[in-house]
């Protein structure tokens, strides 16, 4: 199976799933990062300049044997089916390691809708509100859903769930986005922990050892 992973090269989550899941499952697979400019030109037609097809004109895109396939929720579960990290027949299991990938989903465009705020001060107010409130709300719900007895959000082991949701927040808490305090992850522990357990897996440390930037900030965990 040839397997390539398309997304700008950046180590943002929607990418960061799928090529920490399939590395961590030494599953050999071609890590294409484009640039900009070619990431605008496929918005605009569908299709990099090779004529790889990405299905929604958008990225990340999995091309497996000549097929894009692309969602970021998609593209993990087939990626941990294949490294371990995602069941293949225990479908109560997979449904809970989904509603994960979800909920990283809607952290995620709760705090890009930021984005379309041109005005800086309005944009950090905003963001300030939003981590006060919703946000915070937010991560009360997912503290609720793990459990103490296991560093896994969905024990007995790490999943793309944990991947998933330790580099969003990991992304909230760098410092990186205006107005979004470091200080996210204070009140909940059990969440605290997960993004520990992820950050410090051999095989994680390995990947950003190999694949990001020297000023790479990592989350406040």
């Amino acid at each position: 199976m040839q397997l390539k992973f398309i997304y700008t090269n950046m180590p943002f989550w929607r990418a960061e799933v799928a090529r920490i899941t399939l590395f961590i499952g030494d599953v050999e697979f071609e890590d294409l990062r484009i640039d900009r400019e070619e990431f605008l030109r496929a918005k605009e037609s569908g299709k990099l300049d090779d004529g790889t097809v990405m299905p929604f004109h958008q990225m990340p895109v999995l091309e497996v044997d000549g097929t894009s396939i692309a969602q970021t929720g998609s593209i993990a579960r087939f990626c941990g089916k294949l490294s371990g990290l995602y069941p293949v027949n225990d479908h109560l299991k997979a449904a809970k390691i989904d509603q994960f990938i979800d909920f990283a989903t809607d952290l995620n465009t709760m705090v890009s809708s930021t984005n379309q705020i041109n005005d800086k001060d309005q944009k950090i107010t905003a963001r300030i509100e939003l981590a006060k409130g919703p946000i915070k709300r937010k991560l009360g719900m997912l503290e609720r859903c793990i459990t103490e007895r296991s560093d896994w959000i969905v024990p007995a082991s790490i999943s793309i769930a944990d991947i998933a949701i330790w580099r969003v927040l990991g992304w909230f808490t760098s410092g990186l986005l205006d107005g979004m305090p470091k200080s996210l992850l204070e009140d909940f522990p059990k969440t605290r922990r997960v993004c520990l357990a992820v950050d410090q897996h051999p095989k994680v440390q390995e990947w950003i050892g190999r694949t990001y930037p020297e000023n790479y900030v990592r989350g406040n965990y």
